[in-house]
């Protein structure tokens, strides 16, 4: 059963009131049609009796030679009477059958004795035996027909569940469509904290739960702009004091390979500080302002730089759309991607293309030592490091990868990861719909 019902809230509602109503005219066309069918029959079966049995007592006090000439005025929709002992048969079995008989026997059975035969065909026939007071067999033959019903009557009734269907169409859409704006409002709600606002109007409860949702949405942008804004800072204020140290270290009488460890353990501090301020500015990312870009021309710019720099990167395929993006988050998203496939695979190959969903796809290459499956996930966790191949000593703070994807969030992009075929790394950039347009 829970297979069949629809998941949405809006079809379950939907489903159970239009199984409701489809009982409901299923049963209102069942009681219409007995009622129907009682009082047809009985008016049916007194009219025939009455007819019958006066058709009867006239043509047994005609005389036999005019007996003849009174058939077509005594003829009638679904009986007449044939001059004759009419033709042998099985005994009737049907319903219909059976009951005008029956009540044939209690109107004329009495003075003119009955047999009655049911005649082989593709529709019910029935014919009923007698004979005269003079001898003369009559025979009445009957084509008997269901009980009428009004042509328009199974329409009307389809036609009153289509619209009463269509109304509570409308009314399950319009009481569930507050959920699916909450839901949509939700998900819009990206890492840059920027919430779309429900409209806090309707009836009461929708209002409410709006209004209480825009207030969930407020007070979460307040706790984590709070949040960032203190390890902003913390990150900051730290790298006056690590700056001083490095000075006083430096003009430090002390062994020089003493002095250089030190150096180095304030190196990486340092390091770790400016990716913490840039981590927590990404999670906002940043107040750039999208603007339409020739992704090819600043990918080929991309690739030169490092090019420039002898690091061995290239450029595959092409893009050949414009699309709206903040370039300079674009360019720290690939830049910490590609920075990452030189460092763990020595080079770097950088694949553009459009999906058939027309995005923007952008794919970095690398052979390096990969990530263990388990690990794809937890490594855009801030400070996660994979051990044997992400370590300090190789420059790593485990924040590339975690900076890379709160501003791919910020973007409307997706970033994924997956190993390759024969060893290395794919990191999978995908800008959405809204950051890629024509």
């Amino acid at each position: 059963m829970k297979r069949l019902m629809p998941r949405t809230l809006f079809g379950q509602l939907a489903a159970i009131l239009f199984a409701g109503l489809i009982a409901a005219h299923a049963l209102a066309f069942y009681v219409i049609v007995s009622e129907r069918t009682a009082a047809t029959k009985g008016v049916m079966l007194n009219f025939m009796e009455q007819d019958v049995a006066s058709s009867v007592a006239l043509l047994d006090r005609l005389p036999a030679a005019e007996r003849e000439s009174w058939l077509p005025k005594l003829e009638r929709r679904t009986y007449s009477f044939i001059l004759g002992p009419g033709e042998e048969g099985m005994r009737p079995t049907a319903p219909i059958s059976m009951l005008l008989l029956t009540s044939l026997e209690e109107v004329i059975g009495k003075n003119y004795p009955l047999t009655a035969s049911a005649l082989p065909g593709p529709r019910e026939h029935l014919q009923v035996h007698m004979h005269l007071r003079d001898g003369s067999p009559v025979t009445l033959d009957i084509l008997p027909r269901g009980w009428p019903m009004a042509p328009w009557l199974l329409p009307a009734l389809i036609g009153q569940l289509l619209i009463l269907g269509t109304i509570c169409w409308l009314c399950v859409r319009q009481a569930t469509r507050p959920l699916t704006d909450m839901a949509r409002a939700a998900n819009a709600v990206g890492p840059d904290l920027q919430p779309k606002r429900m409209a806090e109007g309707g009836p009461e409860e929708v209002a409410r739960a709006a209004s209480a949702f825009n207030a969930m949405q407020d007070r979460v942008k307040s706790y984590m702009t709070e949040r960032m804004q203190i390890l902003a800072s913390v990150s900051h204020d730290l790298q006056t004091p690590i700056t001083r140290m490095r000075l006083r270290t430096e003009l430090m009488d002390a062994d020089p390979e003493q002095r250089d460890i030190i150096l180095r353990d304030l190196q990486q501090m340092e390091e770790m500080v400016r990716e913490g301020v840039t981590y927590a500015r990404s999670a906002q990312g940043g107040n750039e302002a999208p603007r339409s870009l020739d992704l090819d021309a600043f990918l080929d710019s991309l690739v030169f730089d490092y090019q420039d720099l002898n690091k061995e990167v290239s450029l595959h395929g092409a893009i050949s759309t414009p699309v709206t993006t903040r370039p300079l988050a674009l360019r720290r998203v690939l830049g910490n991607l590609i920075d990452n496939a030189i460092k763990y695979g020595g080079s770097a190959e950088v694949h553009a293309s459009m999906t058939p969903h027309g995005r923007a796809e952008i794919r970095v290459l690398d052979r390096g030592p990969g990530i263990p499956e388990e690990l794809l996930q937890a490594v855009f966790e801030p400070f996660y490091r994979v051990e044997g191949s992400r370590s300090r000593e190789t420059g790593g703070t485990g924040l590339g990868l975690a900076i890379a994807q709160q501003l791919a969030k910020a973007l409307g992009a997706t970033l994924t990861l997956q190993n390759r075929e024969g060893g290395g790394l794919e990191a999978r950039l995908t800008l959405g719909v809204e950051a890629a347009q024509d």
